[in-house]
């Protein structure tokens, strides 16, 4: 490394204060701008850097709209100015800017001169990574929606062809012969041609329900719950034991909608993978809060390294379902004792009533 001297490093730290593209502030140990450098000067607006120039303001708080902390996205609890025993050596702020109005930086705040108390604060503009990132994930989640999307029409039309087009086929072989047909024998094939009509009937419905139950619209979450779950008993022998604390009540269409999927999404995949006979859901209000379990006692899984079954999408899919609805989804399970899906959504701000009987 090449040796400079002190009054070349002085030169050098200089430039880089005023020609860095990083927004840089010297504060004292109160929290008061001691300087700072050009571009920190072209995110201010202009009354506020004239107002700090003469000394009408002297803190950050004049334009700082908070900080990103564990449990807020934009907090002063504990701001990094009156926090010194903090660690803000790398954090999220949120600042007022000249003509971009509250945008995000990553920021720095440390103390760099012990006996004179004096900090700095370095500030990095997030808008193109935020961009960047939003962009990532929009193309991600379009290329999952329509795979599964794809999935979802493969299982129709599976399901269409097995059964629907099957019966249809055969009735129609069935209507064909039966102008050939003594009239007792007509007599028996309308009989049995009846009872595979009624069996499609019964198979369209089904298909129906499971894409959208009109229970669900007229009714609510509890009737919704309580035909798919006697659906399920009926398809695959496997009993769900609801107890429900919510009635008739009404939430917003959005809200019944993720929980729906949430509950229906949980219940197949124990139907499938958990190699059990009763499947428990439970659903409740609480706190202010929509909250849903659907408990089974059956193989459980190693949350750390799960096996996939399926597609994987399950999974992926409820949280996803429970993120666009501001909830969370736990997943708990354990190797052969079981697994349980917990749902939490707020409604402190959501409109509710009852169903008119």
């Amino acid at each position: 490394m090449i040796q400079i001297t002190n009054e070349k490093m002085m030169a050098f730290l200089i430039k880089m204060y005023e020609n860095s593209s990083e927004a840089i502030f010297f504060l004292d140990g109160e929290g008061e701008i001691l300087a700072l450098n050009p571009s920190a000067e072209q995110i201010i607006n202009p009354s506020v850097l004239e107002a700090i120039q003469q000394g009408t303001i002297s803190s950050l708080c004049s334009f700082c709209r908070g900080y990103t902390s564990d449990e807020e996205l934009m907090s002063c609890t504990n701001c990094y100015l009156k926090n010194p025993e903090g660690d803000f050596s790398s954090f999220q702020v949120y600042l007022e800017t000249r003509n971009k109005g509250v945008i995000p930086y990553a920021a720095s705040y440390y103390q760099i001169d012990p006996e004179q108390e004096i900090f700095v604060f370095m500030l990095r503009d997030l808008t193109l990574q935020f961009k960047t990132q939003e962009n990532l994930y929009k193309n991600q989640m379009v290329k999952q929606t329509i795979e599964a999307q794809e999935l979802e029409r493969k299982r129709i039309s599976r399901e269409l062809h097995d059964s629907v087009v099957q019966d249809l086929v055969s009735t129609l072989v069935d209507l064909r012969v039966s102008k050939y047909l003594k009239e007792d024998e007509l007599r028996e094939r309308i009989s049995e041609t009846e009872g595979t009509l009624n069996r499609l009937i019964e198979d369209v419905r089904n298909i129906s329900v499971f894409l959208r139950p009109a229970s669900l619209d007229d009714l609510g979450l509890e009737a919704a719950f309580r035909t798919h779950f006697k659906w399920i008993e009926k398809t695959y022998g496997i009993r769900v034991n609801l107890k429900s604390m919510i009635s008739q009540m009404r939430y917003r269409h959005d809200i019944e909608t993720a929980v729906y999927r949430i509950c229906q999404e949980a219940v197949l995949n124990a139907v499938k993978y958990a190699g059990i006979s009763e499947i428990d859901v439970y659903i409740a209000e609480s706190n202010r809060h929509l909250e849903l379990f659907v408990r089974d006692e059956g193989e459980g899984f190693n949350t750390e390294s799960p096996t996939i079954k399926g597609t994987g999408l399950g999974v992926f899919g409820m949280t996803e379902r429970a993120e666009l609805i501001g909830g969370k989804l736990r997943l708990y399970s354990e190797q052969g004792k079981g697994t349980t899906v917990y749902l939490s959504v707020p409604i402190q701000l959501q409109p509710k009533e009852r169903v008119e009987t």
